[in-house]
């Protein structure tokens, strides 16, 4: 039987970070010497594990420091620790009642280990982001040109669309390079990339934000991404089931990817025309064609062998 870890709960700001365990609470700046210091404190602690929220740079800054000392970590979810807080009744809000939060629903939950990314990975996962940031501006900036009629505007707006559109293809260059030299994700990418509807962008988003593509089943993979079905029954009442939850990002890649599948990929058109045929709302056909490609992917990364029809 494992031992029970001694959870340390961290509620992570960019100056200070929050602590609580089951001896009491504490804070520590959010600085070198301070997660220094931090980890000096726990490695006298038997099994020590930490527990803190997605925070973006400064929680990942936080896991690796851990990771190096050798303490697991698990970086949750923020909604998952608010709606722990809103069914336990705590409604104030500070940052050592967060940490507290944080405790009691690693306690509760038992959350699993976040494992150690590597430097490589990190900074293509920023990459894809920022791509896809670049991506939203530019789709912005188009609509603002078509409401527009003075000629300075105009050119000004034009001068950064050419900017962005640089600036994306820069991007797109430097996560393919940042894949090619990565083995596993290079394999990964090529195999991907077999299945018509999915190119270097949705290859490269789910690589960085589905990290247990060909690792989780079907099932899991699905609601994952949020494209798995939820029922909505109670007692004598029945609802239609709908997808919640999951990783916004990876469900428009899918979506995407999705839209090119129908047309091109014959197990995905295939599926899509019969759900049609059955009255089936295009809506709803395509979350479905979502999920079937999804499922595909992670087949054939799990495989290791090429998508064929």
């Amino acid at each position: 039987m494992q031992a029970t870890p001694h959870f340390v709960a961290v509620d992570v700001s960019k100056a200070m970070l929050d602590l609580a365990s089951p001896q009491g609470a504490w804070r520590t700046p959010n600085t070198p010497s301070g997660l220094a210091s931090l980890r000096r404190r726990l490695a006298k602690q038997e099994r020590p594990w930490v527990v803190c929220e997605a925070t973006g740079r400064h929680s990942r800054l936080l896991a690796r420091q851990m990771h190096q000392a050798g303490i697991p970590v698990s970086i949750v979810n923020p909604r998952q620790i608010r709606d722990f807080a809103r069914a336990s009744g705590q409604l104030a809000k500070t940052d050592a009642i967060d940490a507290a939060v944080i405790l009691r629903f690693a306690h509760a939950m038992q959350p699993p280990q976040t494992p150690p990314v590597p430097e490589s990975r990190q900074r293509l996962a920023e990459q894809v982001v920022r791509r896809r940031q670049l991506v939203d501006m530019l789709a912005a900036e188009k609509q603002r040109l078509s409401e527009l009629d003075d000629p300075d505007t105009v050119a000004s707006i034009k001068d950064h669309l050419a900017f962005l559109k640089a600036q994306i293809e820069a991007c797109s260059t430097r996560i393919e390079t940042l894949i090619e030299a990565d083995r596993e994700l290079a394999e990964k990418a090529s195999l991907l990339r077999t299945i018509p509807g999915i190119g270097a962008t949705t290859a490269a988003v789910l690589l960085t934000e589905m990290p247990e593509l060909g690792e989780a089943d079907k099932k899991q993979i699905a609601a994952l991404a949020g494209v798995a079905p939820m029922n909505r029954d109670s007692g004598q009442w029945r609802g239609q089931a709908h997808i919640k939850g999951g990783r916004m990002s990876v469900r428009c890649a899918l979506y995407m990817a999705s839209i090119v599948a129908i047309r091109f990929n014959p197990a995905i058109k295939t599926f899509y025309r019969r759900l049609r045929a059955d009255g089936k709302p295009p809506k709803v056909a395509i979350t479905a064609a979502m999920r079937k490609l999804l499922i595909i992917a992670n087949t054939v990364v799990k495989q290791k062998q090429p998508w064929h029809s």
